[in-house]
């Protein structure tokens, strides 16, 4: 769409106008509407836990007015692939079995950043309450898998759930149906923090009540800070817990890991962060790096423009950050006491449904990399990254291509080649429940090297794909791919209506 570059004259109402005209301008002004915001909640620990948060928030808004001022740009010629030291290869890591570092694993809390709905994919509600294998959610295999954990080892491995203000509520009602297992289940909020507008850059808020639209979780790089507020950092230190193993909740790739928690222990290491090997998919993912001679996380949103392209490139950064991280406690406590924990500011621009331009201020969990002694990454096989993201993802996991053990999915040993095929759904597959309706059962794709389907199409059961597949229904055709079909390398298009018998 071309811009409008048409001059408009614009009403300012006289919060707005207080940006500019009073003493001390917009950060003056920002700390009189949030304490105003603050003085509007009842007396008691809620009143404490949100004052609490619009002191951070105003941290990081004094943060991004300051670097709007006088940051300067990621200087490229600067940037250059990890030291040696930097990425440590996970062959190299002395490997061990889970019976054997229970010790250890005593040390260790597990957790899942579960602030995400579910609505990308058509769903509501928290996107860990998604159904993904055999009638199994996110959440449930998380809590086999930890229960399984602590049986095999003896060990007492906690988990931890980060919600955010949009899933704590569901959450809090999904996890009672685990008080049987054989697993401590905690949960903790991140903080809501309130949008300002782009123009004034005061808050859209005017009261502290949870109005659609008006507030956001910041990223997950607010883990440290809230985790400590909620008082479950001390807890777990004093019961003597001194790791923390952090993954988003739809990795299913994401289990605990014996050989990283020793090596933790070993190197004395406050941060490992798991990379993987960068595919054609992954060019868009943060990377490590070395930045004037320190290691650092680098996102694509801090490119210059002019080396997008550059940093795109597999064979000069070939491993992207996959968000599996393990992070001492203590150093995440002394951190944050310092206030000096300063992540990376990711500055999100978005638009409210009546048209106002907002901004959201956001950090990312992976960009602490900085601030940690010893911290280092380790590459990691590809299994241990196995997100759903998409219908796409999802039809992977649910096909025999991975077999479930104690939560855990597992590549089929039948599949020749190690490699996961590409898959490409269409948008008549992009909601779960338009997916599911598509396929009768899942298809077997052990010899499946690439698969595109667009269009009206839909799978009857006891289908194979094997090879290339490419599946086209042209707009107002149809096509049905019939029951016990094998589609070996082939093309289909054009319309096709078949009965079963």
């Amino acid at each position: 769409m071309p811009q409008d570059r048409r001059v408009s004259f614009t009403r300012h109402n006289s919060q707005d106008m207080r940006s500019s005209s009073m003493p001390g301008g917009v950060e003056h002004a920002v700390r009189v509407d949030l304490d105003g915001l603050i003085r509007q909640m009842p007396e008691g620990p809620d009143k404490d836990k949100f004052s609490k948060e619009m002191d951070d928030f105003y941290r990081l808004f004094t943060r991004f007015l300051h670097e709007k001022k006088h940051s300067k740009p990621l200087d490229w010629e600067k940037v250059r692939g990890p030291k040696p030291e930097d990425v440590i290869a996970y062959k190299d890591l002395e490997q061990k079995e889970l019976k054997n570092v229970a010790p250890l694993l005593n040390k260790l809390a597990v957790l899942k950043l579960n602030g995400g709905l579910g609505t990308t994919m058509g769903c509501v509600g928290p996107k860990s309450a998604i159904e993904v294998r055999d009638g199994q959610t996110f959440l449930d295999l998380t809590v086999q898998q930890i229960e399984h954990l602590n049986h095999v080892s003896g060990a007492d491995v906690p988990l931890i759930l980060m919600n955010s203000f949009n899933t704590d509520e569901d959450t809090g009602k999904i996890v009672q149906k685990y008080s049987n297992h054989n697993v401590s289940i905690c949960t903790f909020n991140q903080s809501r923090y309130p949008r300002f507008k782009a123009d004034s850059n005061l808050p859209l808020a005017r009261d502290p009540e949870n109005k659609p639209g008006f507030w956001y979780p910041p990223g997950h790089g607010d883990l440290y800070e809230s985790f400590a507020n909620s008082g479950l950092l001390d807890e777990l230190i004093e019961n003597g817990k001194e790791w923390v193993f952090v993954s988003n909740v739809d990795n299913l790739g994401a289990t605990v890991d014996s050989s990283i928690l020793q090596h933790m222990a070993d190197t004395g290491a406050e941060f490992v962060m798991e990379v993987t090997d960068k595919t054609k998919a992954d060019i868009k993912g943060g990377t490590i790096i070395d930045y004037d001679g320190q290691i650092r996380l680098l996102e694509i949103a801090q490119v210059p423009k002019a080396h997008v392209d550059d940093f795109k490139r597999v064979k000069k950064f070939k491993i992207f950050n996959t968000n599996n991280l393990w992070i001492s406690l203590k150093a995440i406590k002394r951190l944050v006491a310092s206030q000096k924990f300063d992540l990376d500011l990711i500055v999100n621009n978005k638009t409210t449904d009546d048209g106002t331009a907002v901004i959201q201020l956001e950090t990312a969990v992976g960009a602490a990399i900085k601030h940690f002694s010893g911290a280092h990454g380790v590459n990691v096989p590809r299994s241990r990254f196995l997100p759903v993201k998409s219908t796409s993802d999802l039809f992977l996991v649910t096909s025999d291509l991975y077999l479930l053990e104690n939560g855990q999915l597992f590549m089929n040993p039948k599949r020749t080649f190690k490699t996961v095929p590409v898959i490409k759904l269409g948008d008549h597959f992009k909601k779960v429940n338009d997916y599911l309706a598509r396929f009768k059962t899942p298809p077997q794709i052990l010899e499946l090297d690439h698969l595109t389907v667009t269009g009206d199409v839909c799978f009857s059961s006891d289908v194979t794909l094997e090879g290339t597949v490419i599946i086209v229904a042209n707009y107002g055709a149809h096509i049905d791919i019939p029951r016990g079909a094998i589609l070996n390398d082939k093309v289909v298009s054009g319309d096709l209506r078949l009965l079963d018998h």
